[in-house]
């Protein structure tokens, strides 16, 4: 069986390409494809060693660092990879990757990290986000961004299978491409995860401090909670808005070692989480340490976090992205605490370890192609 893999785009080691990597544990001869490729040596060990072969944006002026400015070019270029020659191709997609051309003797299975968020239910949160909600680029930017949906809704008709991260993008493809989705929930290596012996007094947040990761709301909110320390670990475009907003009980570190953020996690009274995330790894990984979680209620973290109304809660949920709620749900937090156990925790994060990931696809992808080769 010859078999292609086609990822959106390779730059850095993030929660898609850490599925590439699975994907390509259990099948260690495929080819590897993508729009760029701009891996670094260490990151290449972890998709072993491979190469993708890539498309004519590689070669882009300035694409190594701006490869996503050129996002209207990449339905053309990902049609341009050629995977003719394989029986079964896989697509990890999150953008253009499912697009790729395939034949009716191919079977084509798209494991669907989101459909393009910011082409569809989101796209007005990002316009706004972004600065483009009006004006001649916000024009130009919202006629591209409708071209780019005629685009995506033609080429789920190349799919022969979906599937999804969760039930919430299960829900979302239903919704944008009108096809069913199995779930498969991402791989999260629990396994480097210990449950913390010693707890501090202190809450963690931790992610890339980009605008729908809401990190300014937590600072915010603790601001008004003058007697809880806060960590904040993480980097991005609003690192100094976020800073500029923490008040001497909110500790800034930027951007810290995996170690160092295993350390905060398993010293940590809980992690909170206000990201509506398609997923969210970072919970997880903060449950594999015995850390229960505080999170907004909506997205993948109602799958990942159970809470008080289970009989092992695992977290607390807040019903808004606000500031009052959020300072509610940790004082509902600490009037409950005692109720999450760190071992219900751990046992929890179990359910998403990387070998529940590669027996549930091998065994999902096999049935598919046997059955798709019978017919």
């Amino acid at each position: 069986m010859r078999v292609a893999i086609v990822h959106d785009w390779l730059a850095t080691y993030a929660g898609s390409e850490k599925v590439v990597s699975e994907i390509l544990a259990v099948f260690p001869s495929a080819d590897l494809f993508s729009v760029v490729d701009f891996l670094s040596a260490d990151d290449r060990r972890l998709v072993l060693g491979k190469t993708a072969k890539t498309t004519f944006i590689q070669k882009l002026p300035f694409a190594k660092k701006y490869f996503r400015h050129y996002l209207p070019l990449m339905p053309l270029a990902v049609e341009q990879l050629d995977v003719s020659g394989y029986d079964l191709v896989l697509s990890s997609s999150h953008a253009v990757a499912k697009g790729v051309l395939t034949g009716p003797d191919q079977l084509h299975v798209c494991y669907c990290h989101t459909p393009m968020r910011y082409a569809w239910d989101l796209q007005h949160q990002y316009l706004h986000e972004t600065g483009l909600d009006k004006g001649l680029k916000g024009g130009v930017v919202r006629w591209l961004l409708h071209r780019l949906r005629q685009w995506d809704m033609r080429t789920a008709n190349g799919v022969d299978v979906f599937l999804a991260n969760s039930r919430f993008i299960g829900r979302r493809i239903e919704k944008v491409y009108r096809r069913s989705a199995e779930v498969i929930y991402p791989p999260v290596d629990v396994d480097s995860f210990d449950v913390g012996m010693e707890r501090g007094s202190f809450y963690l947040t931790a992610s890339r401090m980009v605008p729908y990761k809401k990190l300014p709301l937590i600072v915010q909110a603790f601001a008004q909670m003058s007697d809880k320390q806060l960590v904040v670990i993480g980097d991005g475009p609003d690192f100094e808005k976020v800073k500029a907003l923490a008040p001497a009980n909110v500790q800034i570190l930027g951007y810290q070692s995996d170690a160092v953020l295993k350390d905060h996690m398993q010293r940590a009274k809980a992690f909170v989480f206000a990201a509506e995330e398609d997923f969210g790894i970072t919970p997880v990984e903060a449950q594999a340490c015995g850390t229960p979680v505080i999170a907004f209620g909506k997205g993948g973290a109602l799958e990942t976090i159970r809470g008080l109304d289970n009989v092992q809660p695992t977290g607390v949920f807040f019903t808004e992205q606000s500031v009052p709620s959020l300072v509610d749900a940790v004082h509902l937090f600490e009037a409950n605490s005692d109720r999450i156990n760190p071992q219900a925790c751990r046992a929890n994060a179990m359910r998403f370890s990387q070998e529940r990931f590669r027996n549930e696809f091998t065994e999902f992808v096999t049935a598919k192609y046997r059955a798709f080769h019978s017919r």
